[in-house]
């Protein structure tokens, strides 16, 4: 049987300034359905990277009296170190700058201009600093970007435009057609109501600057920073380096992108794919802007949160967890230190860590740290597998269309269930009185363990491998028949006791010290 293939796309990075928390919240979501889709058996592919041939990487090299070469070599380090802190199992990280990225560019440019796409024109428009992009007059706000309210520079030069208003039936014909192909309806819409409105050609290249890769067909003009940057996506499955691993990988299953950045992948990339008769991607997922306690961050502001930092104090199942299951990642959402402690507490302290240490200590102590026999059963020990049949399907929807705060509440309605039957049954009455129902009542309990455990990987890799280990269970292949058992665990087998996964935090402390 043929394997299934799944790929999918973060971000490029701009390395201009340091990682955060934006960054962070994305990647992570984008390991998590990659991890999810290995859990299914799916030959994987994750391409992560940075945006390295920005003017305003030029400026920041200049400033600090370095060569842009070294300027984004350092801080492609930073970004790649804080991702492997993080546990973001990448499968490439594509640096724009790299010579990979310069082999897939050359040869997407030189076919779109084969093909007759491209075409020498003059350019006149005014360039942001800070988001590389260029703006008409009317698309200025007071003069200023709308997007960072700064000063924008006028541009002009005789340059290479993609004829991008070539394509303007056929991106309505697949927006149109395709509801899935760009998701939320709230990003659909807009980009809907810019190609109705018309589209004008854009510039692919500068003669300004000889900080980028010279176009293949004129080297006296280098490839605008945004062409590069969405190459990075072919680069990640070896385009122009492996026609094998191209041909399986591609086209994406999903492209991941901030809102700010979706008319660059739901026009311009469509329409540069098309110009060199590559196939689009199958979905273009956007998610919204991440506040710090209602507020934009901000570094000169103080508004800002070391990602860094907080992995070091906490972990980074932690912060993988709580990012994830507190900002919705279809629109904009809020980031606090007093959600992450509570967050933190109520699921991963009080609930799952707290259902794995009771439940494995229980086993350990009535019988032996080894799975027992099941005894007598009463109509409250089946509702654990009912409460599991259900959140199952709920989980792997959420988990298609990376809804991952309702695959978590799916996830939590389990172990919530399972500290409830805890209570309710009290095993510990069972054993004092010799009740033989206790081993039924603790291998349910195990049970909900396994399940849980093997949901919540995808969001806390380091955690569930251990608890996975406890179990003696597998966390490799195609999980779905082993979500699917109950039990799935054979009777006899090892149960390990591990440390305390989450420690309660003190809220005041915590908080205080943030």
């Amino acid at each position: 049987m043929t394997t299934r293939t799944f790929y999918v796309t973060a971000a490029i990075d701009y390395v201009n300034g340091d990682p955060h928390l934006g960054h962070v919240y994305e990647k992570v979501g984008c390991d998590v359905i990659a991890r999810h889709h290995r859990l299914r058996g799916d030959d994987v592919r994750f391409t992560v990277g940075t945006d390295e041939h920005s003017q305003s990487v030029l400026r920041a090299a200049r400033e600090r009296g370095v060569t842009p070469e070294e300027f984004v070599t350092r801080q492609a380090e930073r970004f790649r170190a804080l991702y492997d802190a993080l546990d973001i199992a990448y499968t490439a990280f594509v640096r724009t700058s790299g010579d990979a990225n310069r082999r897939s560019t050359e040869r997407l440019m030189q076919a779109v201009y084969d093909a007759g796409f491209i075409v020498k024109g003059w350019y006149r428009a005014w360039l942001c600093p800070s988001c590389e992009r260029y703006y008409s007059e009317k698309e200025l706000v007071a003069g200023l970007c709308p997007v960072h309210e700064r000063p924008v520079e006028l541009v002009e030069e005789d340059n290479y435009f993609l004829r991008l208003s070539d394509f303007q039936d056929r991106l309505l014909e697949v927006i149109e057609g395709h509801p899935d192909f760009l998701v939320p309806e709230t990003r659909r819409n807009e980009i809907l109501n810019l190609v109705r409105g018309g589209l004008e050609d854009i510039s692919v290249s500068r003669g300004f600057s000889d900080w980028g890769f010279p176009l293949p067909f004129d080297p006296s003009q280098v490839v605008y920073v945004w062409f590069d940057a969405l190459i990075s996506y072919l680069t990640g499955v070896g385009y122009a380096t492996d026609a094998e691993e191209f041909g399986r990988f591609w086209p994406a299953d999903v492209h991941v992108i901030g809102k700010d950045i979706t008319r660059f992948h739901a026009v311009m990339w469509p329409a540069m794919l098309m110009a060199a008769g590559i196939p689009l991607p199958r979905r273009v997922h956007v998610h919204g802007f991440m506040t710090l306690g209602g507020e934009k961050m901000s570094k000169t502001r103080g508004i800002f949160v070391d990602p860094a930092a907080l992995v070091a104090q906490f972990g980074s199942d932690a912060v993988r967890y709580v990012l994830m299951a507190e900002v919705p990642f279809d629109r904009d959402g809020d980031f606090s230190m007093e959600g992450f402690v509570d967050r933190y507490n109520a699921d991963l302290a009080n609930d799952y860590g707290n259902l794995v240490s009771r439940t494995e200590k229980m086993v350990q102590r009535y019988f032996g740290g080894r799975v027992p026999e099941r005894g007598p059963e009463e109509p409250i020990d089946g509702e654990l597998p009912e409460v599991a049949r259900g959140a199952l399907p709920d989980y792997d929807a959420a988990m298609g269309r990376l809804d991952f705060t309702a695959a978590l509440a799916a996830v939590r309605r389990l172990v919530g269930r399972a500290n409830k039957y805890v209570e309710e049954v009290a095993p510990w009455r069972l054993h004092g009185a010799g009740d033989p129902r206790l081993g039924t009542v603790c291998a349910q309990l195990l049970e909900a363990v396994r399940v849980s455990t093997l949901l919540l990987h995808p969001f806390i890799p380091r955690s569930t491998a251990r608890v996975a280990a406890d179990l003696g269970v597998a966390l490799e292949g195609d999980l779905a028949p082993a979500l699917a058992a109950w039990p799935g665990l054979e009777a006899g087998g090892a149960v390990g006791v591990g440390e305390i996964l989450f420690p309660r935090l003190d809220r005041g402390q915590t908080l205080d010290g943030a």
